[in-house]
């Protein structure tokens, strides 16, 4: 099956679609599948990990996928993972288990089940903590073949007021009755992702909807994860800063910071801080563009190759 995807108002690329796979996470109980879709050539010893933002799913990624298979000057294999509780990965029966150290191991279980030669690692938003966690603890670098690191729109320090706001559309408004009135919900929460085309947007936007069972659609992930998302105060979020620098600190691969020039997430001077220390981050801002940018549109797909490929 090929699928048309608008990359620009007057650009479109037909693209082959992904496969489907699953890798078995232990946990507490009887363990959960978490599902990552795979492009390119199963077989290559590079490996791109791209990594979604809180309430995003694997597919955020197709365009960056194939651009990514486009411009790579080696055999490429691009894996894109449906965080647990997302998209086609299973969802958890403790709402608490939503949280860092479950993402962390289950990547841990992925990147086993993988065997990569060597990895990139491009991950948006949560994506980008979870990498900072998977790769700045010293055992795990020295066992795990990073090779580049992308974070896009994220550091050690969050700011609070973003927090709240990412907080207020967290597991609500879960139903609809079209699949259009979906799509302007969405684009409604998520108008600082930039400008895009209508095509572009319903094609992020297609893969976030589940048929209900009523004649109308929900979205993909599971709503319990506001639980813990929720259950974080400011003092939490400032107490957690620390942590998060220390493993940033710790990060020894060339790495690349991608910020929205209006991000409220992360901001500039943090986004600074980060070019001073640590693997001291070559920074990318994109113009008119806040939390976060989609890797979608020719400026912000060109840095991420030049940077993967250069």
């Amino acid at each position: 099956m090929e699928a048309l995807l608008i990359t620009s108002a007057n650009e479109s690329i037909t693209m082959a679609e992904p496969t489907l796979q699953y890798v078995h996470c232990p946990d507490g109980a009887n363990g959960h599948r978490m599902a990552y879709w795979q492009w390119g050539d199963s077989n290559a010893p590079r490996t791109v990990l791209c990594v979604h933002g809180l309430t995003r799913q694997g597919r955020d990624f197709d365009i960056l996928a194939q651009t990514l298979l486009q411009c790579s000057p080696v055999a490429l294999r691009v894996v894109c993972p449906d965080v647990a509780g997302r998209g086609e990965s299973d969802w958890l029966p403790d709402p608490m288990s939503y949280n860092p150290a479950t993402y962390v191991k289950d990547m841990h279980a992925l990147i086993r089940q993988l065997a990569p030669a060597e990895v990139d690692w491009v991950g948006t938003s949560l994506g980008a903590l979870v990498g900072m966690a998977v790769f700045g603890h010293t055992e795990s670098a020295s066992q795990l073949p990073l090779r580049r690191l992308v974070l896009n729109d994220a550091g050690p320090v969050l700011q609070w007021k973003s927090l709240q706001r990412i907080g207020a559309y967290v597991g609500r408004n879960m139903h609809y009755p079209t699949e259009k009135e979906a799509v302007d919900a969405l684009w409604a929460i998520s108008s600082g992702f930039g400008p895009h085309t209508p095509e572009q947007w319903l094609a992020l936007s297609r893969h976030m909807l589940r048929a209900d069972g009523q004649g109308g659609v929900r979205l993909h992930y599971d709503p319990a994860i506001s639980v813990a998302f929720g259950s974080m105060n400011e003092e939490d979020s400032r107490k957690g800063e620390a942590v998060i620098w220390s493993l940033y600190d710790a990060i020894l691969a060339p790495t690349l910071l991608l910020r929205g020039g209006d991000s409220d997430l992360l901001s500039a001077d943090t986004a600074a801080q980060m070019t001073q220390r640590g693997p001291r981050a070559k920074l990318v801002e994109f113009a008119g563009v806040g939390h976060a940018p989609t890797l979608m549109s020719p400026d912000q797909l060109d840095a991420v190759t030049g940077f993967l490929f250069g």
